[in-house]
């Protein structure tokens, strides 16, 4: 037999009480609830006008092609900003560089690109300062070329401006039949949807850069075009021969720290990314040489300009010249004739 359960007495006498107490104290409230939960009729702008149907997705979330809380996903929505508003990136290959000396070319990258800001707000005081923005990091190259891929070849026509039946905003009274977001709807035209992955799948070895992503890479993004900026890192991060010489010693020694130099080393060049446009090493380096910045670019481009004037109008005036000479000159042989002529006679 079961072992038998012995009760209290004294506690069911003492909890009867409380029971009793609460059973009418609910009552009331249970009254006043059912008197509270009559709700008016709607009124006759509610029953004309229909409700607006539930956006099932935040709107700086909107349904991808990826799962968006990957980490994947957050990298190709970072690099294609990135890649957006950067208008003049350098790429590196890294191997294998330790904090310490990640944080020492910074640190020596930093300083020479504040020299190269304190010269052109001297020169020219509105010169925007580029130095704060300039950044290096590590990127993933798979994520990366994705990215890369999506700003060059997917451009989807912003003009006709589609709205999502399920949007808060529209007021509709036409029955949808499911609310739900779909990836594959031709609405989302962001970097993550199913129309830039399928308009980019097949342009994966078209680009200029994408033969250069591979291994560890790292890129020196500036947020606007500026030659001497770009020598100044050069300088530092790639010097070579006497067009972006390294800094000396005893104006800057602490560029010869070890952590500087072992970081230095392992660091090699691949290329840039300038206005769109692909350069490799050797059109990285002329670009960064151009005397004077954009403004010297310019005035070469100019005297260039003025040279190929010049040349075409010698040339046109060159024909009209030798025209006018052998005129002049069989003018003048006829009046000599002319002239030997009435002698003789």
């Amino acid at each position: 037999m079961p072992p038998r359960i012995h009760l209290c007495l004294r506690c069911l006498r003492a909890s009867k009480p409380a029971i009793a107490s609460s059973r009418t104290t609910t009552t009331p409230d249970i009254r006043h609830a059912s008197v509270q939960a009559i709700t008016p009729a709607p009124s006759p702008e509610a029953m004309v006008t229909s409700v607006p149907p539930i956006l099932r997705h935040p709107p700086s979330q909107p349904p991808s092609h990826r799962r968006p809380e990957d980490r994947r996903s957050q990298l190709h929505r970072q690099y294609t900003s990135l890649l957006r508003s950067t208008p003049m990136m350098l790429l590196f290959q890294h191997n294998n560089l330790k904090a310490t000396e990640w944080m020492s070319l910074r640190r020596e990258l930093f300083a020479a690109l504040q020299k190269v800001d304190a010269t052109r707000a001297a020169v020219e005081p509105d010169a925007p300062l580029l130095a704060d923005a300039a950044r290096i990091q590590v990127i993933k190259s798979g994520v990366f070329g994705a990215a890369l891929r999506v700003v060059e070849y997917y451009h989807p026509d912003e003009s006709q401006s589609l709205v999502h039946p399920a949007d808060p905003s529209t007021q509709s009274s036409l029955a949808h039949a499911n609310a739900t977001p779909d990836p594959s709807d031709p609405i989302f035209k962001h970097g993550l949807s199913r129309q830039a992955y399928e308009a980019t799948i097949d342009k994966k070895l078209e680009h200029a850069l994408t033969p250069l992503l591979s291994g560890p890479l790292a890129v020196l993004t500036f947020p606007g075009v500026s030659t001497e900026h770009l020598k100044a890192a050069l300088s530092i991060l790639s010097p070579k021969g006497p067009a972006f010489p390294a800094p000396k010693r005893k104006a800057n020694p602490g560029y010869w720290e070890p952590s500087v130099q072992a970081g230095v080393q392992k660091l090699m060049l691949l290329g840039a990314r300038v206005e769109g446009k692909v350069f490799d090493l050797d059109g990285t380096r002329w670009v960064g040489g151009i005397g004077g910045g954009m403004g010297g670019l310019r005035a070469q481009l100019v005297a260039m300009l003025q040279g190929v004037g010049g040349g075409i109008t010698n040339t046109l005036e060159g024909a009209g010249r030798s025209l006018y000479f052998t005129m002049e000159g069989r003018k003048q042989m006829l009046e000599e004739e002319e002239g030997g002529e009435g002698k003789s006679e």
